[in-house]
């Protein structure tokens, strides 16, 4: 797959790319990707990196050294995290079509009376609610190497392109206004879901069921880059994912139940968050239970986000 930097306003960024059977960690900056040594990088690894994040150190590298085109590399996901957490229900709009479609557990209510009760609930725990986290597998964060292969048990694959928080010094119950010092970067991730195994039919008092509806192979296509958060506005970044060149989703992370301060505290309540962890940040609306259009084979999805590139995902139906 070529993998170019469109969209990319920072001056660099770091991906991480394949040299045969290795993972390499790479500079970028314009089309051309820099690789880096642990010298250079001035800690073992990424994570270790990302801990303190000494971008300054790695602006002082660009233009030295040798590159490579990265039109002629293989990326991979940008991050390595110990921890993926979700942010459910993060968009006020997004939130209000789910439940308009029949996504909930009460199929008594008409389109309207469902809008309307999304609505005032929104409102209400935009004022006085707090925000609503699950957990991810690591092993579902993939990059450019894979396409989406989208399991034959269902026919309702949907999309969510997210913002993603990449942490950097650990954050253990911080508060809001010192949340900010604890974010190294951001990428783009898109949350894959499969629709008709989010609520349990065998017994609708347990709710949810993320772990089987968000965690099949490759349901977290992350990347390409990895950006320096100084360089990045998080507060008002363009979310957007077009389906085979037609816009799906379009709309601005200013539309946050919950901004991003407020997400770092209050994951960071009960788990420590490690350098290198990601946090999604929720999915505008426009996703496919929207529209009533799921992934198929032979689908590709390009989702940007403001400042950290092009993301491209290609489907493939699963094998019989």
């Amino acid at each position: 797959m070529t993998t170019t930097s469109a969209g990319l306003t920072a001056p660099f960024a770091l991906a991480r790319y394949r040299d045969g059977d290795a993972v390499r960690l790479g500079l970028v900056a314009g089309d051309r990707i820099r690789p880096l040594t642990a010298e250079e990088l001035g800690a073992s690894d990424l994570n270790a990196f990302l801990a303190a994040s000494d971008w300054d150190r790695l602006g002082a590298l660009v233009g030295t050294g040798e590159s490579l085109p990265l039109a002629d590399v293989v990326l991979t996901a940008p991050v390595e995290p110990r921890q993926v957490l979700q942010t459910g229900a993060n968009y006020r709009e997004h939130v209000i079509e789910l439940v308009a479609a029949g996504l909930t557990q009460n199929s008594d209510r008409t389109p309207e009376e469902a809008r309307a009760f999304a609505a005032k609930m929104m409102d209400e725990r935009k004022a006085n609610g707090e925000p609503y986290f699950f957990i991810g597998l690591p092993a579902c964060v993939v990059g450019d190497d894979v396409p989406l292969v989208l399991p034959g048990y269902s026919d309702v694959h949907d999309w969510e392109l997210e913002l993603a928080v990449v942490i950097g010094r650990e954050a253990f119950r911080v508060s809001r206004e010192d949340a900010l010092e604890h974010v190294a970067g951001y990428t783009i991730v898109n949350d894959i879901t499969t629709r008709d195994l989010v609520f349990r039919k065998d017994m609708k008092e347990i709710g949810t069921d993320w772990y089987r509806s968000k965690n099949a192979p490759g349901f977290l296509p992350t990347g390409p880059f990895l950006v320096p958060a100084p360089f990045i506005d998080g507060a008002d970044a363009t979310v957007r994912l077009e389906l085979n060149g037609e816009v799906m989703q379009n709309s601005s992370t200013a539309d946050l139940l919950f901004d991003i301060p407020a997400l770092i505290a209050g994951a960071s309540q009960t788990m420590p968050l490690l350098p290198g962890d990601i946090l999604l940040t929720g999915s505008p609306a426009g996703n496919g239970q929207h529209w009533k259009r799921f992934l198929r084979d032979g689908d590709v999805m390009t989702g940007s986000i403001s400042g950290l590139g092009t993301q491209i995902v290609r489907c493939v139906g699963e094998a019989s």
